[in-house]
């Protein structure tokens, strides 16, 4: 039977209007005109089915989970390089090198295959275990030596904390975690000796104290006791099949530890001067980790400096997984230099060593760090219309000068003014002498004087014997500059930015520096104005994020080069034979390949807060040790507002309840990378006083230093009233005319006319004055950091707590 068909006369009803819809004349009024593209310019996205869909989910997960597999089963394995583990002791009584003789016993399952494995470290062995198809390499280091210690963190797989029984660690151990914490921390396991010497019924209630103490630290962590044969096992176990925890400073670059270093002096005939302070070639052999290795980039050795690659060899395997075979390398992308045949340095009876590849020297990075100066290379654009018109401008409205008789006009133009002269000369010497009048105006012409008890008191002949004892201990100098450096902060607290006005100099030349601002955050302000001559020598990017973003993908793509867990030898050239002495000295070698640019100077800046245990005022531009991702420098920087806006407020001092920007001159690093501020006492030992993370590299960030003068109001009539102590002088007023007053209490005014030539001024406010308000005026300049990078750091002494330290609200202000 043939179903009914609708004809022309269906009635269609229309369709429920839900409120969500636009009207025509809606739709048209906002378009305004414009047509809608005819043809779609990028391609449109295919529409897939759900179950499509699902298999693409599931596909992704799948590749994802096998990567992460890979990557893990790598480490320790036959295709990658060896398990690297620390042995760190947190307590001056908890022995490491216990723990390394318990794990190289031939009953855990292990076999010891290379004594001494890592150069420079006596106490350290490759462990190859055959029932998990794993080796590893374990190396005891001291931490007095905190350089070596961080050091050896950045490289090290995971880290083996040795506890002891009753405290778990000591002053000095909590102020290693504190570094490593703020460092970036691997993967660790925690360990404690000696719980089996205690009795059977105090063992749990042991264990469980110490549990208690080490989560305050590691909340979830596993402490392991390692007292047998079976715990050693099951810690080797963990070691080797625990996740992995990716810091991103290392992950992102090739990086190396060094496990045998030969140097061979230059010859005499290269002018290089093969002394004991000539440069020479060094060898460094070990595993690649991280990312493949290039032999055109730079390698940065941590506390030496950067360095240019020559070849990289491919000598046997010493800790093969298989004892029989050892693997074989494969070859790299080197054309036909792979097959090149040479003998290994050292004298040793080994096989002979392929060289994989070597360095195209027209194709080699650079090692310059400054770009090049030239004096004679000023602006000499030709002058726009507008700037020959206002020329023309000032050429008519010159002041009429007399000149003697018979002079030209060309001559004239070189009479120079008295006045004019002496005006130039002043502002001149002022600028070269500004910032050293600026660091005595705030260090204040205080005079520290010390009070000794009176001889007339008796006190008894032990009592004055102790204090001779403790006088002896004490530094009268270092007393009297901190006492002077907490009087500077307390003072800063109180009063913020406020500076007193010279009162046998002129105002106008001693602050002809700075500026008023109408509104701090919508005022504009040049960043490319009046730059100092140091930013003639740093590198900027047109955008650095962008730029850093490309580098890092590019990294992560990198195919080329000696692949990761090969062991190679990398021939380093134009080292100065102080690297070898510190290997010597029992010190370990770490390496880092360098991605582009960051062996060029730039402005860097670092967002810190400063650490708890730090309570001394630190002030801008004091000299501070940076370790900055692998680098490690000395430097004096500034410190400023961490804000959104496009100027930023310099702070004086190191804000102990704040985030702060510290900028510095520095190599340019591309973030993420931990950063940690020290500051060395006059002792040789290096305090903790701020960690942090990289921010950006950005020379154009506009930090200004604020100064504020302040007047006290004489006469008051209503919304005027006549102010004085601000200024001292009729000239000085008239110069600060235009700029905005404002008072403690939130009224704004501005100068009206000058009274006197007191220093007396007529002052207009927006309200009414109170007589217990402070009249202010706030005046701005830019500041730039000190060019004081200097990539030496000298060896810190075993850090010892600071005894004796002065709160702030324990001094009394004069």
């Amino acid at each position: 039977q043939q179903g009914h068909r609708s004809g022309v006369y269906k009635q269609k009803n229309k369709v429920h209007k839900h409120g969500k819809h636009r009207t025509k004349g809606e739709i048209e009024r906002e378009n305004k005109g414009r047509v809608s593209v005819t043809a779609l310019t990028k391609k449109q996205r295919k529409e897939q089915k759900k179950i499509d869909r699902r298999n693409k989910a599931n596909q992704l997960r799948r590749n994802k989970k096998d990567m992460v597999l890979m990557a893990k089963r790598r480490l320790g394995g036959r295709d990658g390089p060896p398990h690297l583990v620390a042995v760190v002791s947190l307590h001056a009584a908890a022995d490491a090198s216990a723990v390394t003789k318990m794990l190289r016993r031939e009953t855990v399952g292990g076999i010891v295959h290379q004594e001494q494995c890592v150069s420079g470290l006596s106490d350290s062995f490759g462990l190859i275990l055959p029932r998990f198809k794993q080796r590893f390499t374990f190396l005891h280091q001291d931490t007095a030596d905190m350089h070596s210690l961080l050091d050896m963190a950045k490289i090290a797989d995971s880290l083996l904390f040795v506890l002891d029984t009753t405290e778990a660690w000591d002053i000095y151990g909590d102020h290693c975690l504190s570094c490593l914490f703020a460092q970036g921390l691997p993967s660790h396991a925690l360990v404690c000796l000696g719980v089996s010497d205690l009795p059977v019924k105090k063992r749990v209630e042991a264990r469980r104290a110490l549990s208690k103490i080490a989560e305050v630290r590691f909340p979830d962590t596993r402490l392991f006791p390692l007292d047998s044969d079976q715990d050693a096992t099951l810690l080797l176990r963990h070691l080797g099949s625990q996740k992995q925890r990716k810091l991103g400073f290392r992950s992102r670059r090739s990086h190396l530890l060094a496990q045998r270093v030969t140097f061979t002096p230059n010859s005499h005939s290269e002018g290089s001067g093969g002394g004991p302070s000539g440069l020479g070639t060094l060898c460094v052999s070990g595993y690649v980790r991280g990312r493949p290795l290039r032999v055109d980039r730079l390698v940065h050795i941590s506390g030496h400096g950067d360095f240019q690659l020559s070849q990289i060899d491919a000598p046997s395997d010493p800790l093969p997984l298989n004892l029989t075979t050892s693997r074989s390398t494969k070859p790299g992308k080197g054309g036909d230099v792979d097959m090149q045949v040479s003998a290994q340095d050292g004298g040793e009876d080994e096989a002979p060593v392929r060289i994989l590849m070597k360095a195209d020297p027209s194709a080699r990075e650079s090692l310059q760090a400054e770009a090049e100066v030239d004096p004679m290379e000023g602006e000499q654009t030709w002058p726009t219309e507008s700037e020959l018109l206002e020329a023309e401008e000032a050429r008519k409205n010159k002041r009429v000068m007399k000149v003697p008789k018979g002079t030209s006009d060309y001559q004239a133009t070189w009479i120079v003014d008295e006045d004019e002269d002496e005006e130039v000369n002043e502002e001149s010497s002022e600028e070269e002498d500004d910032e050293v009048m600026d660091d005595a105006m705030d260090e204040g012409d205080e005079d520290i004087c010390s009070q000794e008890p009176g001889s007339g008191q008796s006190c008894s002949t032990e009592r004055a014997g102790a204090d001779q004892r403790y006088d002896e201990h004490v530094d009268e100098a270092a007393e009297e500059e901190g006492l002077r450096r907490y009087r500077e902060a307390r003072a800063n607290e109180m009063f913020p930015d406020e500076v007193d006005t010279p009162i046998d100099a002129a105002a106008r030349i001693r602050f002809q520096r700075y500026r008023g601002l109408k509104s701090f955050r919508t005022s504009p302000w040049d960043p490319m104005e009046n730059l100092p001559q140091n930013y003639s020598r740093i590198f900027q990017f047109q955008n650095f994020e962008r730029t850093r973003r490309r580098i890092l993908a590019e990294a992560a793509a990198e195919e080329e080069g000696a692949m990761v867990g090969w062991y190679v030898t990398l021939h380093i050239i134009d080292v100065p034979s102080s690297v070898m002495d510190s290997v010597q000295a029992g010190r370990p070698l770490t390496l880092v390949s360098l991605l582009p640019h960051e062996q060029k100077m730039s402005v860097m800046h670092v967002l810190v807060r400063r650490h708890p245990s730090n309570t001394e005022p630190i002030k801008s531009k004091e000299e501070l040790v940076f370790h900055c991702g692998f680098r490690r420098f000395r430097a004096s920087p500034i410190f400023s507002q961490h804000t959104t806006a496009d100027k930023h407020k310099m702070e004086r001092f190191l804000r102990p309840d704040a985030p702060t920007v510290v900028s510095v001159y520095a190599p340019i690093t591309f973030s993420p990378a931990g950063v940690l501020l020290f500051k060395q006492r006059s002792d040789g030992i290096q305090d903790l006083v701020a960690t942090g993370s990289l921010l950006s590299c950005d020379p154009q960030r506009v930090v200004l230093k604020r100064i504020v003068l302040s007047g006290h109001p004489f006469k008051i009539n209503r919304r005027s009233a006549v102010v004085r102590y601000m200024f001292f002088n009729r000239d000085d007023i008239l110069w600060f005319k235009p700029v905005e007053l404002k008072t403690k209490w939130g009224r704004r005014g501005h100068i009206k006319e000058a009274l006197g030539t007191h220093g007396h001024m007529k002052c207009v406010f927006d309200n009414q004055l109170r007589s217990q308000d402070t009249v202010l005026m706030n005046l701005y300049k830019r500041v730039y950091p000190r060019w004081t990078y200097d990539p030496y750091v000298p060896l810190p002494l075993t850090w010892v707590k600071k005894e004796g330290t002065v709160e702030l609200d324990d001094l009394e202000m004069e």
